[in-house]
């Protein structure tokens, strides 16, 4: 079997999207996500202009020696543009192998290790008042597990809330808008946020939350101390992770589960968080950590000391990414909880899958490969529209982390 075509697809159905597809001689072929959110043109160039010409006659069965050629070969290792273009690559390789053992991708990482793969929603709103209806909204809908953001009183725009009744979407302008950011009024706030929650909806829902790196290490102990009493699932990306070792700080003061790690590349970003037990939860993706592959590496590293997997499953990662790491989820021991923001019907206008959802919980399905594809004349509908992510300054005028 030999690689003949490779194809780079983009396309904006509501945001956008970059996908892979490798054609081999025997007619099978197999797609990847491609997609890094508010950069995705990078990535594109570097696929186009390095690794395509690349790829062809190579034989897709030899997944490993191809990770390791693009990988090792470019010398400048790591980071998320390269990296998340080795990505795309190792899932459709791993896609074409699955067809090509007529097997669902889970069969090929060792089969199934459990029945089903929990997964957590959003409920965002403007206050509390709106946010605690989001809340409720969720739980009516089956999951077991609800992530909890709302707007703080005093600052204009927070992460991760929309205006009322509209889904989330960050990167909303073609050139970035600036936020308006408090530490203060979200540290007073936020415990009072779930104290409300834990009061309406009582102890068995697991609760969520992301701080989006913008506390120092000492701010984050003092909200994952303060938030103890709620028991949260885990408080998601407390700090910037640049210094690993500012999570000791906040393991030293309480015992609130962390997780971290959606803009991680590679092992080595997390290899002391994991290493020295200062994080609970593992967040890199299929995409943006060099594919199954690699990510399949950092997962087995994780299980030596009892982190488990949480992976991100926003709506900047195509239903490609999201197949291919619900067979992930499937089969690897030591998962944790999958992220489930819903794409949107013309998402899905371009892109088909077969995992399933019901009631909190994510079944991949049993097609062959990993079960997800992408129509490329729905795609051409849909070109391209320049989007980025906001930036965020503190209310001086300093700017922070967003």
């Amino acid at each position: 079997m030999k690689i003949v075509d490779v194809r780079v697809i983009v396309c904006s159905p509501g945001r956008n999207f970059v996908t892979l597809k490798i054609i081999t001689d025997q007619g099978i072929y197999g797609v990847g996500d491609a997609t890094l959110n508010g950069r995705e043109k990078a990535v594109v160039s570097y696929l186009e202009d390095y690794v395509v010409d690349m790829l062809i006659g190579k034989d897709p069965q030899r997944i490993e020696d191809i990770w390791q050629y693009l990988y090792r070969g470019a010398y400048w290792r790591r980071g998320p543009i390269g990296v998340t273009a080795l990505g795309a690559v190792d899932t459709a390789l791993w896609d074409i192998k699955a067809k090509a053992a007529n097997m669902p991708l889970y069969q090929l990482l060792g089969g199934r290790s459990r029945d089903k793969i929990m997964t957590y929603t959003h409920a965002n709103g403007i206050d509390l008042g709106t946010t605690l209806d989001e809340v409720g909204k969720a739980i009516e809908l089956g999951y077991q597990a609800v992530r909890v953001q709302s707007g703080v009183p005093g600052i204009a725009s927070s992460y991760g809330v929309s205006k009322y009744g509209e889904k989330y979407e960050p990167a909303n302008a073609e050139l970035p808008t600036e936020d308006v950011w408090s530490t203060e009024k979200y540290l007073n706030y936020t415990p009072k946020l779930f104290a409300e929650v834990r009061k309406q909806y009582g102890e068995d829902i697991h609760l969520l939350h992301d701080v989006h790196h913008r506390l120092t290490p000492i701010e984050a102990a003092r909200l994952s101390k303060e938030l103890e009493p709620y028991h949260l699932f885990w408080l998601e990306d407390p700090v910037p992770a640049e210094n690993q070792e500012s999570l000791r700080l906040i393991r030293q003061h309480s015992t609130t589960p962390i997780a971290i790690g959606e803009v991680f590349n590679s092992i080595h970003d997390c290899r002391e968080l994991i290493q020295d037990q200062l994080i609970d939860y593992i967040r890199t993706t299929i995409v943006h950590a060099g594919g199954i592959t690699h990510l399949k590496r950092i997962a087995d590293f994780a299980s030596l000391y009892h982190v488990k997997t949480g992976f991100h499953g926003a709506t900047d990662l195509s239903p490609i990414c999201m197949a291919a790491a619900l067979h992930f989820d499937y089969a690897i021991p030591n998962f944790g909880i999958q992220e489930h923001m819903e794409h949107s019907d013309l998402m899905e206008s371009v892109f088909t899958r077969s995992y399933e959802f019901e009631k909190g919980f994510f079944t991949p399905g049993e097609a062959i490969g990993h079960g997800a594809d992408i129509d490329e004349k729905e795609a051409k509908k849909y070109p391209y529209k320049r989007a980025s992510l906001p930036v965020n300054r503190l209310e001086d005028g300093t700017l922070w982390n967003w």
